[in-house]
């Protein structure tokens, strides 16, 4: 192993509650012991993280040159556009049992099997677009389990938004929420275009009036991966120091 470099393996785990297995990334980190704690991030569109977001690598960087705690980053790939959305979307078939996995089941399995700090705060979801959507509503769902949420550009609708205002626990959540100036027109085919520049605009503002504590920027560029990588390492400097 190179000095300074973390390891990436894959484990076919299998769950109850989406009747699958699912292929997990597991990052060990540089120099990775049992014999120490680890705080555990949980990344929604797994492998677009680990490859488009060069999340591993970034994390490689940061933690040799001491500016991040060590970290244990588990990466959750989408079998397809369809399944993604059936997962992601808060109406989607499988939203409940996805949400109900990573609190019921992935986690429980991950501090069986790794050293990790068993307090919200050492726990981290993270998601881009539909990803960042669920990963948001589970932390909303699962205060006490899961104690931080990076989203880049998440996907936000009127269920999204009153799900945070209805939250009576903001104290338990950190967020760390960012969206591109470009991202007004979002366009997914000729026929289909969004906006997702106003409603994260209305849902960094529901952050606010309700009282969470949240980081917020946005950067100037649009909905896609050539802007959300830069992007990864600062979340990851801000939200592991």
């Amino acid at each position: 192993m190179n000095k300074g470099q973390g390891t990436v393996t894959e484990y076919e785990f299998e769950s109850r509650e989406l009747d699958e297995t699912i292929s997990l990334l597991i990052y060990l980190p540089p120099g990775y012991s049992p014999l120490y704690k680890h705080s555990v991030v949980i990344a929604q569109d797994g492998r677009d993280y680990f490859q488009l977001g060069r999340l591993p690598r970034f994390a490689d960087e940061l933690i040799h040159n001491n500016e991040i705690e060590n970290v244990i980053i588990i990466g959750v790939p989408y079998k397809n556009v369809k399944d993604r959305r059936n997962k992601y979307h808060p109406d989607g078939e499988k939203n409940e049992a996805y949400i109900r996995f990573l609190a019921h089941e992935l986690l429980p399995w991950i501090e069986s099997e790794y050293p990790a700090y068993c307090i919200g705060k050492c726990r981290t979801l993270i998601g881009d677009s539909l990803a960042g959507t669920v990963s948001l509503m589970t932390a909303l769902r699962y205060p006490n389990i899961f104690g931080k949420v990076i989203l880049h550009s998440p996907f936000v609708n009127d269920k999204v938004l009153s799900e945070v205002k209805s939250h009576t626990e903001p104290h338990l959540l950190d967020i760390y929420h960012v969206v591109g100036k470009k991202e007004n027109e979002v366009r997914f085919s000729p026929e289909r275009v969004e906006d997702f520049l106003t409603p994260n605009r209305e849902l960094h503002e529901a952050f606010m009036e309700a009282g969470f504590t949240s980081f917020y920027d946005e950067f100037d560029g649009g909905h896609a991966w050539t802007y959300w990588q830069p992007d990864v390492k600062r979340a990851l400097k801000m939200m592991f120091p």
